[in-house]
């Protein structure tokens, strides 16, 4: 198997329609408003940046931070999330270079002094294509720029996942039928949309990591772990954290190395 290869069908999981029916009400003005104050505070940044918002959807974060003042860019897979992200920006009155690619080919070099990737769109492939990933970044981050992943934390989701979870919404119903391989570290979601009467199944599986992965992971792309947070309240990463946010640091040169703070 090339383990570069996505783990699930891109493209039918990302559509836009059945992507906002599921998260739009949780991605709301208020959430995304208080993710940015929050993301700010945690990244320590003072001045305009240049900030590339990876995997940015339809660019919630990436139009809040360029009403800020900071040179942003969004870049994602889907043309339909960046059709709404450059609506999004229009009606704000930000600029936005908003780019359609793979964030397996960013093919940039030291360009950003920070990188986001933010609502755990990250582990979409096996660990080489997700190293990857990681790669890119730290070549595309500027010599001690930071990079911000917020992901769930595998040890900690393990201990309260549900095989079933329905949800019920006033135009449909989501069905998440849930399993885990320990083995492999892979979270498998038979999910189901029934909406209008009409069936859609969305099966995705994406690589979960638990703290001590993803460090070592960070690592074998260059990349050391400079902050840890235990989710946007901004408590310190736990035995208990449900997400784990981790601003990792591109090295100014080969001697710097930081211990977490």
């Amino acid at each position: 198997m090339n383990t570069t290869q996505a783990l699930f069908d891109l493209a039918n999981i990302f559509n836009v329609e059945d992507h906002m029916f599921v998260y739009g009400e949780t991605l709301n003005d208020e959430v995304s408003d208080k993710q940015v104050a929050t993301l700010i505070n945690m990244l320590e940044i003072s001045a305009p940046m240049k900030i590339l918002d990876m995997a940015c959807g339809f660019g919630r974060h990436s139009n809040r931070l360029a009403a800020l003042g900071h040179q942003v860019t969004g870049f994602d897979l889907v043309p339909g999330f960046l059709d709404l992200a450059r609506r999004a920006a229009k009606a704000r009155g930000v600029q936005v270079d908003y780019q359609q690619g793979d964030m397996r080919s960013l093919g940039l070099d030291s360009v950003y002094d920070v990188v986001l990737s933010l609502f755990t769109a990250f582990g979409y492939f096996e660990d080489e294509g997700n190293l990857l990933v990681l790669n890119n970044v730290a070549h595309a981050l500027k010599p001690g720029g930071l990079f911000m992943l917020d992901i769930q934390n595998r040890d900690v989701l393990l201990t309260y996942m549900l095989p079933y979870i329905v949800t019920e919404k006033e135009d449909g119903i989501i069905i998440d039928q849930c399993s885990f391989d320990s083995l492999y570290g892979l979270l498998h979601n038979q999910r189901i949309l029934i909406r209008d009467g009409k069936r859609v199944d969305k099966p995705h599986t994406i690589r979960l990591y638990n703290p001590t992965e993803i460090r070592d992971l960070l690592k074998q792309a260059g990349l050391s772990i400079y902050k840890t947070y235990g989710g946007w309240d901004e408590q310190p990463l736990s035995s208990s954290s449900r997400r784990m946010i981790i601003i990792a640091q591109k090295p100014i040169n080969n001697d710097q190395v930081h211990e977490p703070r």
